[in-house]
Formats: C-alpha cells, sequence, structure tokens
C-alpha cells in the first residue's frame, strides 16, 4: 500500500514519523580509492581544469552544457571564481588519486532540506576522465554523501531529452526515469525538453551493493577494463 486514507475516505500519503529537514552539504572533500571530490577552487583547479577540457578539442563535451566551450584560461578562471561562490549550485572538482591532477567538476543543484532532495548537476568530465573507474567512482561518493551522511530521501539527474549520453549515464547508475518536462527551459537560444530521473533512499542500498561491488578492484582486470558490468552487479542483487 503506497498511501493512507483520510476520514473521508480519500487517498493521502504515508506518514513520515520524526522527519525534519535534513543538513545542506557541507562544503568538505568526499575522498575514494580513485578519486576525491572536493570543494571546487579556481585559484587551485582552475588552470588544470581549462587545460584538461580543452583535451576536448572539438567541444562535444559542452553541446548540451549550458555554458562553454571557452575560448581563454582567462574566461574560464572567471566562470571557476563566479562557480566556487555559488550556493546552489554547490561545485566541486574531482580530483585524480595518481597524479593530483582535477580533471572534471560536478555540483549538487536545486538543493531542498524541507524535503530531503537534492540533484546532481553541471557534470563536465574532461576526455581523460571520461568512461573511467574515477568517474563512476565520483559519483557514488556524491550519492553516498546525500544519502549515508545527509539522510536525503530523493536524488535527482535531469538532462536534455535529446542527450542519450546522459540518459544512459543516469540509467547505468541505477536512476529511475520519472517522465518528460516539455519546454522546460531555452539553453542556448534552442529549446530545451528535460527528462527527469530519480534514486530514492529505500533504493540506495541496493545501487550502493551494486557500485561498492563495482569499485572493487578485484572486478578490474590489469588493464583496468571491467569485468562485471554495474547494471550486471545490480541486477544480481
Amino acid at each position: 500500500m503506497s498511501h493512507d486514507s483520510s476520514p473521508f475516505g480519500d487517498p493521502i500519503g504515508l506518514p513520515l514519523p520524526g522527519w525534519t529537514p535534513r543538513p545542506r552539504p557541507p562544503r568538505t572533500p568526499m575522498l575514494g580509492r580513485t578519486c576525491a571530490v572536493v570543494p571546487l577552487s579556481a585559484k587551485e583547479h582552475g588552470a588544470d581544469l581549462f587545460a584538461a577540457q580543452a583535451l576536448d578539442g572539438e567541444g562535444r563535451m559542452w553541446t548540451y552544457m549550458p555554458n562553454g566551450p571557452w575560448t581563454s584560461e582567462a574566461d574560464y578562471l572567471a566562470w571557476a571564481r563566479s562557480a566556487e561562490a555559488s550556493e546552489d549550485p554547490q561545485f566541486f572538482a574531482v580530483v585524480d588519486a595518481d597524479s593530483g591532477k582535477p580533471l572534471g567538476t560536478c555540483s549538487y543543484l536545486r538543493i531542498d532540506p524541507a524535503n530531503g532532495a537534492i540533484e546532481v548537476g553541471w557534470i563536465a568530465w574532461s576526455p581523460i576522465l571520461q568512461q573511467t573507474p574515477a568517474a563512476t567512482e565520483a559519483m557514488y561518493l556524491m550519492m553516498a554523501r546525500v544519502f549515508d551522511e545527509l539522510g536525503y530521501r530523493r536524488y535527482e539527474w535531469k538532462c536534455n531529452a535529446l542527450n542519450a549520453p546522459s540518459r544512459r549515464a543516469a540509467e547505468r547508475l541505477g536512476f529511475t526515469y520519472e517522465g518528460l518536462f516539455r519546454q522546460a527551459a531555452v539553453v542556448k537560444g534552442r529549446n530545451r525538453d528535460t527528462a527527469w530521473y530519480a534514486i530514492l533512499d529505500h533504493e540506495w542500498p541496493r545501487a550502493k551493493a551494486a557500485f561498492q561491488a563495482w569499485l572493487d578492484p578485484d572486478n578490474f582486470d590489469e588493464d583496468t577494463l571491467q569485468k562485471r558490468s554495474l547494471a550486471e552487479i545490480r541486477a544480481g542483487l
């Protein structure tokens, strides 16, 4: 049963005993084996991020982003300074554990402590970070903070409905498709229909177990190729 009934027989939501608004995410590092997700610093990360993202010479990684690409380091640093100061979105850099270099950015946004809902977005992975264990671990670390540390009820992923790679990523990471918001935004002068995905708190334990099994070093061969996919592991739980 997914609802209660009012004294008049109308369906109403289930009670949430003891529910209180959740804390806002702290500006502290999230540490993993292959990467760390740390508060964005224009001074510490800006130049390296610009260099890493500039490896995408065609600028394809920016096709569905509301910003970028940048033609100069100075312009990128100006953006990074404004992003660093932002409260919502709250921006982070993903720092590779081996090189110590920042290779991408991401954020929490639409932070809603009263309702225990939060979104992940502004994901800008440089070519070096794309489709790596570190990229997946960064997403795992952000989810773990939201659910395990802060006790949120809902974690959202939204993307341009035409962005097939982002939609595949959401599904691979365990998000459930919830629907299409038509004409939701105007981005770079073009219409954007937005696809909505989410993971709920009661779905997190299964997703977490799958992440941990996938990220285990034993799941990779000497060429760092996965032995079992994240979807395969999750389906077996």
